[in-house]
């Protein structure tokens, strides 16, 4: 008997082994997922130069292929990174569209597509991505509207539709979004205005170079925004409720809107490397609180009046050529520029009176002065840009109505 059950156990020790060596290595992918991505393929092909698709071989694991990442939930694999064409730099990417069965996979937590020529709209599916965090879909050829769906994906952190052609608003819901640390839609054609974004853990916003226009909500933006560009809008209104409040920016450029109003001396306390505000209508006399520490600071092309200010004095490169400065030249500024230290001056088309530098010094060539049109002579000046023209000083007649 006792011969017989060890024949038994070993009966079964090698059915066992067996089964487990015939078992394939790796659980399967969800079927509803395996038909996705199929359908995803058949919408996309490579361009010339690309082989991503290449690997999309459905005998074999999805899970296996280029830009796909699975994990194992319930005896079944589950696609939870789509990066759909090669990221290498300059490598071609993918033509085509985005078919809605990218719905289908609901426990994505990253999709991305690589720069391309992939038409068409956002398909509205996307709202089904419950999990999504990160959603980058730039410099391809998007086109139609941002579907208010995207306002569903309560755990999106990262919103990147750059370089496109989206048209219409920027959906209210997607300022609701609870989670989100970047918003990049840059270079559109979006039109209208803005949502108040209400995320507390917001970092980063860039809507530059679309066609938004209107004023700037109140509570606009938490005050965790560091990167801030708005610039090539039409924008309007005063920002001074805005701007103080956004303490931790170490990037701001508003330029090229229709803003106005004063510019806040506070502003120029901002721990930023260059501050942008040209080619607005923002007026008044500009007073910073202390001295300026930021490298660039740029607000030329504005309404500005009122003597310049010597706290500039630590700036390198400063804009504030086509205004309505007044008064003299501030002296630390002209003494600083005489030593190198400020690198370029911009003071034309204003209407200063007086520049306090010796006529015979010599500027460093490291350094750039413009005074040109002017209610002065220029004293001394290097090359100026093409735009300030060629007339050396304002007409008297300028001059005296000023004055007046």
């Amino acid at each position: 008997m006792k011969l017989n059950n060890i024949l038994i156990v070993l009966i079964i020790t090698n059915i066992i082994i067996t089964l487990h060596q015939i078992q394939p290595s790796y659980s399967m992918l969800h079927p509803v997922e395996f038909l996705a991505l199929q359908s995803i393929k058949k919408s996309l092909q490579d361009m010339p130069g690309s082989t991503y698709l290449s690997s999309w071989d459905f005998t074999s694991n999805p899970c296996n292929f280029a830009g796909i990442f699975c994990i194992t939930e319930n005896d079944s694999e589950r696609v939870v990174t789509l990066n759909l064409g090669d990221p290498r730099a300059s490598m071609p990417g993918l033509a085509g569209r985005l078919d809605p069965s990218i719905g289908k996979l609901t426990k994505l937590v990253e999709f991305t597509v690589v720069p391309g020529r992939i038409m068409g709209d956002i398909p509205r599916t996307v709202s089904e991505l419950k999990q999504l965090r990160f959603f980058a879909v730039n410099r391809n050829f998007i086109s139609g509207e941002i579907p208010a769906a995207v306002g569903a994906l309560a755990e999106l952190r990262t919103l990147d539709l750059s370089y496109n052609r989206l048209t219409g608003n920027i959906p209210w819901a997607v300022g609701s979004l609870p989670a989100l640390t970047n918003v990049v839609i840059c270079h559109n054609r979006l039109s209208g205005s803005i949502p108040v974004f209400s995320s507390q853990t917001l970092t980063r916003l860039d809507l530059k170079h679309n066609n938004l226009t209107g004023s700037i909500p109140p509570g606009f933006l938490p005050n965790s925004v560091q990167y801030l560009s708005l610039s090539w809008n039409r924008f309007s209104g005063w920002v001074d409720y805005l701007l103080p409040q956004l303490t931790r920016l170490n990037y701001l450029d508003l330029s090229f809107n229709l803003f106005t109003g004063p510019i806040p001396g506070s502003v120029f306390g901002f721990p930023i490397t260059s501050l942008q505000l040209q080619r607005n209508l923002f007026l008044g006399p500009v007073q910073p609180n202390n001295e300026v520490a930021i490298q660039t600071v740029d607000l030329s092309h504005n309404m500005l009046y009122g003597e310049v200010s010597p706290l500039f004095s630590t700036v390198q490169n400063l804009y504030l050529n086509n205004n309505r400065f007044t008064g003299s030249v501030p002296r630390a500024l002209m003494d600083r520029l005489m030593d190198g230290t400020v690198k370029l001056l911009y003071l034309q088309h204003n209407f200063l009176t007086a520049v306090p530098v010796d006529p015979t010094a010599v500027i460093p060539m490291s350094s750039t002065l413009c005074l040109q049109y002017n209610c002065v002579v220029p004293p001394v000046q290097t090359e100026c840009p093409v735009e300030a023209g060629t007339q050396k000083t304002r007409p008297t007649s300028q001059c005296v109505k000023l004055k007046g």
